[in-house]
């Protein structure tokens, strides 16, 4: 229903993923702290692959490292909450396919 002159306004659904509150209400920190829990587990898994392949995993080790670091970076520095908080998801998603693409070419190239 409207009132004279103004529209509703549409209703939010919190099921749709566009509207967690990890997207919409976060301060950040938790994407953060995630992100450097991943950076962790990534770099536990990168650096011993390293001795079979050291070129690959020690790229792939780098740039999980600048994915965190520019984590930091888009917390601090970008002022609009809903940018702020995709650029870390987007971010977040990167440093686990990177993470993930690298131990799949050390895997590979262990085949030849």
């Amino acid at each position: 229903m409207t009132h004279h002159g103004s529209a509703t306004a549409p209703r939010r659904d919190p099921t749709r993923v566009r509207e967690q509150p990890a997207l919409t209400t976060s301060s950040g920190r938790e994407w953060l702290l995630l992100g450097g829990l991943l950076a962790l587990v990534s770099l536990a898994v990168l650096l011993p692959l390293s001795g079979m392949h050291p070129d690959i995993a020690l790229v792939g080790a780098g740039v999980v490292l600048l994915l965190l670091i520019g984590m930091g970076v888009v917390r601090a520095a970008v002022p609009r909450r809903r940018a702020r908080l995709v650029t870390l998801a987007v971010l977040f998603g990167a440093m686990a396919v990177v993470a993930l693409g690298t131990v799949l070419l050390v895997a590979a190239s262990t085949l030849r």
